[in-house]
């Protein structure tokens, strides 16, 4: 879309190490599209919208003409290398910053390789849970897993741009000290090492404490309505909530972000479902990518495309001209993230 600045992607996990065979692919494809276990017999994963999309925009980075076989595809991938041919996606995909989730051993790239391959810039997004899980892998004690949780997570509010939560339900109080004890040492006495954060006073404990920091807080609760209570009682706490919902709840999510001042939303996949609820500042990018450096580059194609023909239908109803469509696409691809993020004006 012309005269739309390189996107920031406020949400991904980064992109994976290595070759990867027609198998691995596969597997990660699979992962993208939401299914499980092997594509049905004389099919593959590229049978599905993602597949498809990768075949249409990423054949020509690397290349080759668009729509190639899935074959013919993979082979030049192999031929030019994984590390070049990522570089070469993440660098076509038109996405200039990077928000990467951090916070747990991962195959993935970090935020410095991710800057690196895709010569563009990229910041840290520190999860909440991930992280007690790592002081509880090393306290021996209630009162050590406690004062060890609060040291981490100050230390990584010095270089974190956000943290995450992934707590599916919030209300409007942060648990008590008595609450938090009691919560900590059930989790401590049941678990093993590795074992993920089941406790809710805990996690809503972590929530708050993340909020208290002052950064900006993801949210990734399916259904944001679970959060409202919460979302209210920290209007004016000084940090600015992002909620990331699943399909089929970006709308609610648009609501709830034109409600509350502090609040904010992911667009999601279709923008047209979601810009008629919120303010157009509210609203943010975000390619949801893991795994495949492909997906970096549907996601931003997905989102600019939609972009491109609602603002096309809106300009040809009268209801805004071309200049309004691209400030507005604007906004919503860089602008609100490198406000809420505090991004200042960094360009890749």
């Amino acid at each position: 879309m012309d005269g739309v600045p390189p996107l920031i992607d406020q949400y991904s996990h980064g992109a994976v190490h290595g070759e990867l065979g027609l198998g691995s692919f596969e597997s990660h494809l699979a992962g993208a599209v939401g299914a499980h276990g092997p594509a049905p017999a004389g099919t593959s994963y590229f049978d599905s919208f993602t597949g498809l999309a990768i075949r249409r925009w990423c054949p020509p980075l690397l290349g080759l003409e668009p729509h190639c076989p899935p074959a013919r595809y993979l082979a030049r991938r192999r031929e030019v290398g994984a590390y070049q041919a990522g570089r070469l996606l993440l660098r076509g995909s038109g996405i200039g910053t990077f928000l990467l989730e951090a916070g747990t051993p991962s195959e993935l790239t970090s935020a410095t390789e991710m800057a690196t391959a895709a010569e563009a810039r990229a910041h840290e997004v520190v999860r909440l849970e991930p992280l007690a899980e790592q002081v509880a892998d090393t306290s021996g004690s209630v009162d050590s897993f406690i004062g060890n949780t609060a040291e981490a997570l100050y230390a990584a509010a010095q270089h974190a741009t956000a943290f995450a939560s992934g707590a599916g339900y919030c209300d409007g109080h942060a648990p008590e000290a008595g609450e938090v004890r009691r919560a900590a040492d059930r989790w401590l006495r049941a678990r093993r090492p590795g074992d993920r954060l089941t406790e809710p006073a805990l996690v809503r404990h972590l929530l708050w404490s993340g909020v208290a920091t002052g950064l900006p807080v993801q949210l990734h609760c399916p259904d944001p309505q679970r959060l409202a209570a919460f979302l209210r009682a920290t209007t004016g706490i000084g940090s600015d909530l992002v909620l990331l919902p699943a399909a089929p709840h970006h709308r609610r999510a648009a609501q709830l972000a034109a409600a509350h001042a502090h609040v904010y939303a992911d667009t999601g996949p279709h923008p047209e479902e979601t810009l008629p609820h919120a303010p157009f500042g509210k609203l943010l990018f975000s390619s949801g990518a893991r795994g495949l450096p492909e997906l970096y580059v549907t996601g931003a194609r997905f989102f600019l495309r939609a972009m491109e023909r609602l603002v096309r239908e809106w300009t040809g109803e009268g209801v805004c001209g071309p200049e309004d469509g691209r400030r507005i696409t604007g906004m919503i691809a860089s602008g609100t993230a490198r406000r809420v993020y505090r991004l200042g004006a960094e360009t890749a």
